[in-house]
Order: structure tokens, then sequence, then C-alpha cells
């Protein structure tokens, strides 16, 4: 590129530039959409300790903008200054590290005043009356007197006027419309106490209602908030948040791992209730999450920090959507513990949607005319089963399963016999009634039915007591007879070498074997005398996707989930009455036994009431 090109001459002065520019530039790094300008002005509204807070917009924002609050209000004398840069009330400049409000830098209406035609009319508390003055393009018009019962309306029209170009990019009118009601949703959550109003003013009028919070007060405000924003199904299946480790702070809410999502649209974090999206915070959320989730599934969560003002730095970026924190390792190790000892005490909760989706499975479509059988007939020929003839029976003689347990009797000893039908039918997860195609155990409880997926919930049982077997004394390994030859390439071979000594702290114990190849000479005496190829294999493609985790933590845990699936109940193994009852009263007792290791639900319970529904009996 040449100096032509890029409009630079040797010739030219160096001069400042005037006003307008420099308010169009900054600009540019405030408000970079709509939804931009409503979290200024909303922020502004927080600040302002308003009780109700009324946000109306038209064409996604581009050509209306309007915040009205009924907070305390700006005197006419200073209405001015709220639209000059670096005028604020919130600082006095002394002090840069105690900030305790949104906003602070004093450039959001200045900015807004630049490059549209806005409008703030205010009636401060106590005043007589209230006052108005309007900024387009940067012009202020003078202070007018004007009508207003109390607080403040910051009207922005025509967003973007001054500088043409900034509306090239931005959205089609629904997306930005779209992003105006997450960010005001996000602030919602940030202030339960404060009542929410946004309407959509596109086709005139007052506008259409897309979105209203009540103020809610209490201990629970803040659930009642998120349950109304985030659905009832979040609210049902979320489990509180709450600890606290060297003045640091978390609250909030996690959604159970059965209740995962295809993306990161439900997660938030606060901190010092500002509306964040920090990459700390969001590795040490999936890294909580990463013994119960596969890699494509993400976890949803509302997360609250609250931290001394001198620890953390909100002044990184002029959107105030950046923080660093002083002590960033503290603040991801609480995240981390807080959750998973949230989770942990869930013990074995799966989601309600899991059963939710099982019934509407089971809702199949009206057989169509002159189908033998109606719905009913219909629903079963769809499904693959006959109507006719003798369901086959399960077989209680089957031998006692060696992958069940290192000893098969200890499992089942842990347990009472079973002397008659209602033995454990009181207990959460009931008493085993059969088991279906060799995988599925179905179980009665006092007011329902549950079906586990034994391969499944044995996984996750084996993984948790190795994980507590290592935390513990180690692994105990236990010898091969004959040592077993693992050919892998060389590739392979190599990376599990350079793990020798980490796989050996978990039973696993290798050599070198030739060329591309490794013998395994002990395995964990927890897996039993199982093949040990597959397990090798698989931490080989693991360590070379790069995904055993960060650190040795990281690491061992992903091998142990790899052991744990081996190690487990197969499908297609029969299981005896005891068998089955036991590994009822082992998931009851396991904390994270609602989900495997990638976050798939163990067990789906289905209410008595429910089933009846389906029949018409209710």
């Amino acid at each position: 590129m040449t100096a032509q090109d890029r409009n630079i001459s040797q010739k030219r002065t160096i001069r400042p530039l005037d006003e307008a520019a420099i308010n169009r530039i900054a600009a540019g790094e405030v408000v970079e959409r709509p939804a931009s300008a409503v979290k200024e002005l909303v922020e502004n509204s927080l600040d302002a300790a308003a009780d109700r807070i009324e946000v109306t917009i038209a064409a996604g924002g581009k050509t209306l903008v309007r915040v009205a609050d009924d907070g305390h209000g700006i005197p006419p004398e200073e209405l001015p200054l709220a639209l000059a840069r670096h005028a604020t009330s919130k600082i006095d400049g002394s002090d840069l590290v105690h900030i305790r409000s949104f906003g602070f830098r004093g450039e959001a209406l200045a900015s807004l005043g630049a490059v549209a035609r806005v409008t703030i009319t205010s009636r401060a508390e106590g005043a007589d009356g209230a006052a108005t003055i309007t900024a387009e393009a940067g012009r202020l018009g003078p202070v007018r007197p004007a009508a207003l019962g109390r607080g403040t309306v910051v009207e922005v029209r025509d967003l973007f006027h001054a500088t043409p170009a900034r509306l090239k990019f931005l959205r089609a009118d629904r997306a930005e419309a779209q992003a105006v009601g997450d960010i005001v949703r996000r602030l919602a959550m940030a202030a339960p106490a404060v009542g929410f109003v946004l309407r959509d003013a596109t086709q005139g009028g007052e506008g259409r209602v897309v979105l209203r919070l009540a103020a809610e007060k209490g201990a629970d405000a803040l659930a009642a908030r998120v349950g109304a924003i985030l659905g009832r199904d979040f609210a049902d299946n979320a489990v509180p948040v709450a600890c606290e480790r060297d003045g640091i702070r978390l609250d909030g809410l996690a959604a159970l791992p059965t209740y995962s999502r295809g993306s990161a649209v439900q997660q938030f974090f606060f901190v010092n209730g500002r509306p964040v999206r920090d990459r700390l915070l969001i590795g040490a959320l999936r890294a909580a999450y990463a013994d119960f989730l596969s890699r494509d599934r993400h976890p949803a969560a509302v997360l609250f920090v609250r931290i001394d003002p001198e620890r953390v730095d909100v002044n990184v970026h002029p959107a105030k959507a950046e923080v660093r924190f002083r002590e960033p390792g503290l603040v991801r190790g609480l995240v981390v513990s807080g959750l998973r000892h949230a989770l942990a005490e869930a013990g074995h909760r799966a989601s309600s949607t899991v059963a939710g989706a099982a019934l509407g499975a089971f809702r199949a479509p009206e057989a169509p005319r002159g189908t033998p059988g109606g719905a009913v007939g219909g629903a079963m020929r769809a499904g693959g089963l006959s109507p006719r003839g003798p369901a086959p029976q399960p077989d209680w003689q089957a031998p006692p399963m060696p992958g069940l347990a290192e000893d098969p009797a200890a499992l089942s000893a842990r347990v009472e016999p079973v002397e008659d039908d209602q033995a454990g039918i009181d207990c959460p997860l009931g008493a085993a009634r059969a088991q279906l195609h060799e995988n599925y155990i179905v179980a009665q409880t006092r007011d329902g039915v549950v079906i586990v997926d034994q391969h499944a919930a044995h996984e996750r049982l084996v993984y948790e007591r190795l994980k507590a077997q290592a935390a513990a004394q180690g692994i105990v390994r236990q010898a091969l007879l004959v040592p077993e030859v693992v050919e892998l390439g060389e590739a392979a071979a190599q990376s599990l070498l350079d793990e020798a000594e980490a796989l050996r702290s978990l039973g696993l114990v290798i050599e070198p074997f030739g060329p591309g190849a490794v013998v395994v000479r002990e395995v964990p005496a927890l897996l039993g005398a199982r093949a040990a190829a597959p397990i090798l294999r698989d931490i080989a493609d693991e360590l070379a996707e790069g995904g055993m985790g960060p650190g040795l933590g990281g690491r061992i845990d992903a091998v142990l989930s790899r052991m744990a699936c081996h190690g487990s109940v197969r499908s297609g193994r029969r299981m005896t009455a005891a068998e089955m009852n036991a590994l009822l009263r082992e998931m009851e007792a396991t904390p994270h036994s609602g989900q495997c290791n990638h976050g798939r639900p163990t067990y789906i319970e289905l209410k008595l009431s429910d089933i009846e529904r389906l029949f018409g009996r209710a």
C-alpha cells in the first residue's frame, strides 16, 4: 500500500481534532449498536435508584430508543453537563478503584448526542417542575421547561444519523431487537428489586409489550426473577450456589448437567452486580461441569461474584463488559469448587425436562381410519411392537455379572435381601421389577415408574468410586497373570508412554514393547479382568486430540472417566433382581448419579398421574 493509498503526506501538520470528531470517534467504542445505547441508559436509571424502568424501541432501536425511569432525576442546571464528555455525578475523579456504580466514565450520553438526536427530560426530587434539553449531532439546545411527574426520560432518535456509514453495519431490525431484549434481561437479573417493561413501538402507538417483569422482594427475589426470564424449566432444574472464600462470595443458580444446552446462551455472569462476559468465569464454569458434560454441550447458570472493588478492575474497556481480577486463580477456584459442591448436594437428581420429553414421545398420532387397534395399536406398530403374543420374560436366573463390582457379592450386600414385592418401593428410585432389552431396568416407586439405563448409571458409579479411591490412597492395582500387548502405532504408543507415570498412579502400568506397541502389566483392580486394549486406545485418542483436560488433574479425571466407561455394566448384560436393586440403592447414595460421564441422563422418572393421562384415566 502506498502513502497515497493511505492518505498520508509528509506535508501534513499535526493539529487537534474538533470536539464533534472526538465525540463521534468515542461513540464508536461506547455505542456499537442500539443494544449498547439501551445498556448505557438503563444502567444510568439503575444508578439513579429507579424502582421501575420502561424501555421502548422502534425498528430494532434504529429509529427510537426511549428509557423512562422513576429515579432521583437531574436538576435543570445540570442537564447541559449530562451531555458533556467525561462529566458524571458518580465519581469525583480522585478514586478510580472503589467504583460501586454501573457508569463512571461520563461518556454514554455525550456519545449518543454526537451520533443521534437525543432529548433528556427530567425532574429532580423536590424540584418544582421538570426541564428538557436536546442534542443533535453534538449541538446542544437550550434548557426549557417541560411536563414530567417524576424521574427521567431519555429519548434517542435516528441513531447514527450523523455517521451514516455506521448504519450499514447494523443487522436486521429483528436481530437488533433481540439484542436489546438480551441486554434488558441481563440487567433485570442484576436488579431483581426493580420492575422492567420492554415495548416495541415499530407499529406506532405506545408499543407492543415484549417483556414485563414485576419487582421482586425478599430472599427469593433472585430465583423468582431468573425463573421469570429463563422460564420455569430452568428454575425447576437449578440448584442454589452459595459459598465464600477469602473475602470473595459466589451466589446464584446452576442447572443440573442433564439440563445442558446446545450453546452457551444460558450463561450469565455478574461481578458486583455488573453483567460481564469474562473468559475466566466462562472457563471456570466449563471446568466445573467437565465431569458431567460432553464437549458439544454447555451448562446453564446465573452466577454473581461479589468482591472488594479494589480487587477487580472494571475500567478495562469503555463498554465496561470486561473485568480483570487481581487474583484470577482464587476467583476461578472458588467458582469451580462452589459449583461442584452445589451439584454434589443435588445427589442423584436428574432434570425434569427428561421425563417431559419421554412423555411427549409416548404421544403417538391417531391411527388412520380402519386401522385395527386405534391409536394404541398404531403406536405399538410404529414402535416395532406386536400386540400379539406374550412379551419375552426376563431371565432372573442369569449368573452374577463379574463387572458389577470387584466382588459381585459386595454390591448386592449393600441392601437387605428382597423378601416381598414392597421392599424398596419407598426409596427414591423404587424397587426393580424388570429388565428390558438387557439394558433398561424398570423400577416401581410409590407414585410412579423409574426407567434406568444400566450402563450409563453404572458408568457414573464406577467413575465416582475410582475418583474417591484415587484421592484417598491411590487406586489398587491388580497384576495380570499374562501381560497384554497392545499394538497402537508409534505416535499413539509414545503419547501413552509419555504419560506412564500418571497412568501408573491410576492403576495402569505400561511399558514399551517394541515399535508402536506397549505391554500392560497391571490394571485397576476395580475393573476386574477386562481387556486393556480398548481403554488404552481411547486414552491415546484423547491425548492425540489434546482433550485430556488442563493440567494433571484434568488428565487424571479424563483417564478415570474412560476406564469407568469400559469397566461398567455393558448393554446386553442380564442382571438378577438383587443386582438391579443394589444398583438403584448405590445410585441414591452417589452424588452426580443422575447423569453419566457424558452428561446423558441415567434414569427417567414418570409419575403415575402422567401415565394415567396418557391413557385418558385422569
